[in-house]
């Protein structure tokens, strides 16, 4: 029972968290702030889950590689939107909104913009908030190194594949072009996959502590984050959206033929 309302403690903060956040968006007048305040989110279930729970060295590491995550993201999401208006995906939905009435931007963009983020940040950081509640301060498994390596894998494809991205959108020479070098050889959005592996190895560092204290129904709860991430990337916001932008050019054409769309692999001939 302890462990349950823990987990209701950190759902009702991060509530708080992103009416706090709505708040300043409004002040700001750009919802893009939710995008900033997404990585935020997690270092807070995860720092506050180590307070409250019984993390063990396992947990402590889980906390640390969220957060570095998460710091990473959100410092990057904030550089490539300073001094810029509110993106076009939500300056469209205020804009319709808003012919509706003031009242339904409000509500439409409480809802679907921040309560909506604020619900997929709870699922996507069950591996750390479990592992810190339920691990019961165990150290490092063989399982949790296992882990560990496919986070740090993780990490490099998404660190390295979004600098060589920018490195590439900031030569001239480039604009129009596809990044087909690097990473982006081997697979056409390394940067998603890399998050998507991130979120698999801290899930197997859960399940690995979990396991040994909670038995096997619950230790199969972290791997609902990653799920939930790998599928949104895939299938909603990350792949598609990205993918339909380019769609119809040549150039892309070609590079799509010959790439693996998220799993690196050696490109066709």
């Amino acid at each position: 029972m302890t462990q349950l309302f823990e987990l209701f403690f950190v759902l009702v903060t991060l509530f708080i968290y992103m009416c706090i956040v709505f708040g300043i968006a409004l002040v700001r007048k750009d919802n893009g702030t939710a995008d900033i305040a997404y990585g935020w989110g997690f270092v807070l279930l995860a720092f506050l889950t180590f307070i409250v729970g019984i993390p063990g060295l396992a947990g402590l590491l889980a906390t640390l590689l969220a957060t570095i995550w998460a710091a990473r993201l959100s410092i990057r999401i904030h550089l490539r939107n300073r001094g810029k208006s509110e993106d076009f995906r939500y300056k469209s939905m205020r804009e319709k909104w808003e012919k509706v009435s003031h009242k339904t931007f409000l509500v439409n963009s409480l809802v679907q913009i921040f309560l909506l983020q604020g619900l997929i940040i709870f699922i996507v950081a069950l591996p750390v908030t479990l592992l810190n509640i339920y691990g019961g301060g165990l150290g490092l498994s063989i399982v949790a190194l296992v882990g560990l390596l496919i986070w740090i894998k993780g990490f490099v494809f998404e660190a390295v594949g979004d600098w060589q991205l920018a490195k590439f959108m900031a030569n001239p020479a480039n604009k129009g072009k596809i990044m087909d070098k690097g990473l982006w050889k081997f697979t056409r959005h390394p940067n998603y996959y890399g998050e998507s592996l991130m979120w698999w190895g801290l899930a197997i560092m859960a399940f690995s502590a979990i396991f040994v204290e909670s038995g096997l129904v619950v230790s199969l709860l972290p791997f609902i984050g990653p799920i939930l991430i790998t599928f949104l990337l895939l299938k909603v916001s990350g792949v598609p959206l990205l993918e339909a932008h380019f769609a119809g050019k040549p150039e892309w054409e070609v590079y799509k033929a010959k790439t693996s769309v998220f799993i690196p692999w050696f490109p066709k001939k």
